[in-house]
């Protein structure tokens, strides 16, 4: 168990380390595209090494309570990760949360996104539903969800320091769920704060769970509307 934890707080001060001061400070999270080769590799290093001294070998069916709650992205390599970090005419990402409702099977995705001068803020905001996956030789569920991505919504919740609820959301469209796959997202190791797993993409993220809920915009809202 100590190797575990040294392994999993290297691993967590490896992916501060390079983190910018406004992402240390905003909570933003990186992804492998603006850091060092040698940080990427030794942060896939370590996470391959704590994945393999994973405590809850099968989440779904011994442990899903864990999986409640709200969690905070760290680390990601997916592509719309890395979109959302390289954004254009001043904005910048911040807080990326995972918002989980074990007992409707539903979550939600929320990036804050905001202007450099305080221009402007608001988030992006995908629901889904998800069904445990069950692997073809066992009709138990294990570590795999398979997803079904529902609404996105846009919304503008500020602009220059002034609140506008009437642009909260300002658009809803269908989520676009990808053509000829399910998605999936595998979950690779997890304990009571930490989080790591790899899509159908195989995009890694790694998030750790957040105490805070009121940082979270429309909670319940979105997590009814997902069902």
């Amino acid at each position: 168990m100590n190797n575990r934890l040294t392994i999993k707080e290297t691993l967590l001060a490896t992916i501060n380390q390079q983190k910018t001061p406004y992402q240390i400070r905003s909570g933003s999270p990186i992804t492998d595209v603006k850091i060092k080769a040698q940080a990427k590799e030794t942060i896939e290093e370590l996470t391959q090494s704590l994945e393999a001294l994973n405590p809850n070998l099968y989440p779904l069916l011994y442990s899903p309570n864990l999986l409640d709650g709200v969690w905070q992205l760290q680390y990601a390599t997916a592509g719309e990760i890395r979109r959302l970090s390289s954004l254009k005419y001043g904005l910048r990402v911040g807080p990326i949360y995972q918002v989980i409702d074990l007992q409707s099977k539903s979550f939600f995705n929320q990036a804050f996104v905001e202007h450099r001068l305080g221009l402007i803020s608001g988030y992006v905001l995908v629901t889904a539903i998800f069904e445990p996956a069950k692997d073809g030789f066992s009709p138990l569920p294990n570590d795999t969800l398979n997803i079904n991505f529902k609404t996105r919504y846009l919304a503008i919740t500020n602009i220059a320091q002034i609140n506008t609820p009437n642009l909260d959301p300002l658009k809803e469209v269908p989520a676009n769920n990808p053509k000829q796959r399910v998605p999936m997202f595998k979950i690779t190791y997890l304990d009571e704060d930490l989080r790591i797993g790899r899509g159908g993409d195989g995009g890694l993220y790694i998030l750790s769970k957040s105490p805070d809920t009121t940082a979270i915009q429309g909670y319940y809202r979105f997590i009814q509307s997902a069902t």
